[in-house]
């Protein structure tokens, strides 16, 4: 069983989880995914993989708190296992010399475009890196994003940090300033990623997001993960997570991501009760 050998809260209800997980961590790459079970009647959890270290024999995942199956992960510490895991899993992201390009990220997307900016980096790219949020306590890896940036811009909806506003404004300034992007690539929330696709779409910069639909087995066998993508229907677990933002039918998207809100709402509800005094402190799950 994976064993957790690092948490660490990097922000408001945003949970760290670096795990042992040696196989994974050799192969590895930008973009992909890994599937988590937090316990034995736990459900799957799709989390791309913000960071792996092949000498260590281990990955980091970050996640936000906001269901059930996550709000077990979270409650999980050092020295505790989870259940299961598998990946890496997804194709990883197109990474080539394309000039300058722009990585966005919004809430915990932040985590998840800290490997992508890297590769990017180490291939020889010009990377700008927008990083957003709604407010500073939410705002995590600014230091780790800056060594892998030659330009960082932060945007805090309530402006209580960086500039105030969204990540697509920013982006749009430099399009209009006559600012040459080969290419954009967004990670974050669905609303997030499709206003980012609106704002590259008349300038004609192609714009790459990482998509986040229900997912189940995350081998293509399923296709509960179907996405449209033009004409065509996707499984973002094997023909993605990234697609091209000006082709997805974000209409469907998240008409699909909301076929559960009631379900998760009950399940959290009936969680409740169960929740350990002292959530992350080191041996609780074992006691």
């Amino acid at each position: 069983m994976p064993e957790i050998v690092r948490r660490e809260e990097v922000a408001s209800r945003t949970i760290l989880l670096e795990i042992a997980a040696p196989e994974v961590a050799r192969k590895a790459q930008a973009g992909q995914f890994v599937v988590v079970i937090p316990d034995e009647r736990g459900e799957r959890i799709p989390l791309t993989l913000a960071d792996w270290d092949p000498e260590a024999g281990t990955i980091t995942i970050v996640f936000l708190v906001i269901g059930s199956s996550t709000q077990k992960l979270a409650w999980l510490a050092t020295g505790d296992s989870v259940a299961h895991l598998a990946g890496p899993l997804g194709r990883p992201t197109e990474v080539e010399n394309f000039g300058t390009v722009a990585v966005v990220g919004g809430g915990v997307g932040l985590a998840a475009v800290f490997p992508i900016a890297r590769a990017f980096k180490d291939a020889g790219n010009r990377v700008i890196t927008v990083m957003g949020a709604r407010c500073r306590e939410l705002i995590f890896w600014e230091d780790r994003l800056c060594r892998v940036s030659d330009e960082l811009i932060i945007t805090t909806d309530d402006g209580s940090y960086g500039r105030k506003g969204v990540v697509t404004q920013p982006l749009q300034e430099l399009l209009q300033a006559g600012q040459r992007l080969e290419r954009v690539i967004a990670v974050g929330p669905t609303v997030m990623m499709r206003f980012v696709a609106k704002t590259t779409q008349p300038f004609g910069v192609k714009t790459i997001v990482s998509l986040n639909p229900l997912m189940l087995d995350a081998t293509g066998m399923c296709g509960v993960c179907r996405v449209r993508v033009g004409e065509l229907t996707k499984f973002a677990c094997v023909d993605g997570p990234d697609f091209d933002a000006h082709k997805v039918d974000w209409e469907l998207l998240q008409a699909r991501q909301r076929s559960y809100c009631q379900e998760e709402r009950c399940s959290l509800e009936r969680l409740e009760h169960l929740a350990p005094k002292n959530p992350g402190e080191e041996g609780h799950a074992r006691a």
